[in-house]
């Protein structure tokens, strides 16, 4: 696979998100999510000095386990009615630290250098395009800023929803597209925090 693959990527159409099914998705996709959720956040090694965005973040169960931990955590998704519903299931002391925004990882409504901690749960696989993605994190990224690309590791050929991830082929270019967007430190690695074996693609931005 050559890095054009990286490139145009089918991306889930927002519109599709909407109404009742959206509803019905969105509350579906609450579920589970909170063992990689917490896995994420203790992979990052939060603390209360660190800003986070979460890119593609559903419901908002990672922006939520952010907020416990972190100074400030912000979602980030471009379908709406996926953001109603993380604001509505964002109660209590977290809803002091934890925002929504809609918008794409090719273009996140943050400014320059605002968050220490950018991660996309679940999600990149849907991006379309993974190198201005990645260009848009490091952008964010204060110097030094870390990011956590988590996916479902998927087989080569798979089909339906056991295709929705990365293979190993393919976290590897990623890695590659990664270390040419300017991070540093860029790895892989392989986690089964649960039922689902999880690959991890992360680095930092260089000081």
């Amino acid at each position: 696979m050559s890095p054009a693959h990286l490139h145009h990527r089918e991306l889930d159409d927002p519109s599709a998100f909407s109404g009742l099914l959206g509803l019905a998705s969105g509350l579906s996709m609450t579920v589970g999510r909170g063992t990689a959720a917490r896995f994420v956040a203790d992979l990052a090694e939060l603390s209360a000095d660190d800003r986070v965005v979460d890119v593609g973040c559903g419901p908002g169960t990672a922006v939520r386990v952010a907020a416990r931990r972190a100074g400030s955590a912000v979602g980030v998704d471009p379908a709406p009615v996926m953001l109603r519903l993380a604001r509505a299931l964002t109660k209590g002391s977290v809803r002091a630290r934890a925002t929504y925004a809609e918008g794409t990882a090719e273009a996140l409504p943050l400014p320059d250098g605002s968050v220490t901690v950018a991660w996309a749960l679940s999600s990149a696989h849907h991006w379309s395009d993974v190198e201005t993605g990645l260009g848009e994190l490091r952008r964010v990224l204060a110097p030094g800023g870390r990011f956590f690309i988590v996916e479902r590791l998927s087989r080569p050929g798979a089909r339906g929803h056991a295709a929705h991830g990365f293979t190993a082929a393919l976290s590897d270019e990623v890695i590659e597209a990664a270390r040419s967007a300017g991070f540093s430190d860029v790895a892989r690695s392989e986690h089964r925090p649960g039922r689902r074996q999880l690959v991890v693609v992360s680095g930092h931005r260089a000081p």
